[in-house]
């Protein structure tokens, strides 16, 4: 039997509260060693998705950094595990106010559970994402990244 999007997906899935501060976020993603999650409401909604890239975006749009210096995070910044408690005291406030909804995308990619591989994986090219949720009737499922596809590449091997 084919191997579907139900049998790929990641389930028990790390999620975000929309009104979450970046900062929080950032340490849920070290702490978890995770890339991105859902935002999901109160009821389970999900509302879109924020990741590490939306982390980087919304520090880069500091009113302090200006294009012409490329290099002002070069030094401090570690996509893996940003130490905010280094990070410059008024970006530190700033991030602290600023909430996951305001730099999540909330332009959602999924696909359903019964999803073949080959439609996971035309879905994430397609799409240039590095997951997709997998959602049923609005209910959110699970996740599957691009390295659980490489993953299932290899146990096929």
């Amino acid at each position: 039997m084919a191997t579907i999007a139900r049998d790929l997906m990641q389930t028990g899935l790390v999620t975000v509260e929309p009104d979450a501060p970046l900062s929080v976020v950032q340490r849920v993603f070290v702490e978890e060693e995770i890339h991105g999650a859902p935002v999901v409401d109160s009821e389970g909604r999900v509302l879109g998705v924020i990741t590490s890239t939306d982390l980087l975006r919304a520090a880069g749009e500091s009113e302090e950094l200006r294009p012409s210096e490329p290099a002002y995070f070069r030094g401090d910044l570690d996509l893996h595990g940003f130490d905010w408690d280094r990070a410059p005291i008024d970006l530190r406030e700033r991030l602290a106010d600023t909430v996951a909804a305001d730099f999540m995308t909330t332009e959602i990619v999924s696909v359903p559970p019964d999803a073949t591989v080959a439609s996971v994986a035309r879905t994430l090219r397609e799409q240039a994402v590095h997951r997709v949720l997998v959602i049923d009737d609005g209910e959110l499922l699970g996740l599957i990244s691009a390295m659980d596809l490489v993953a299932l590449l290899e146990r096929e091997q």
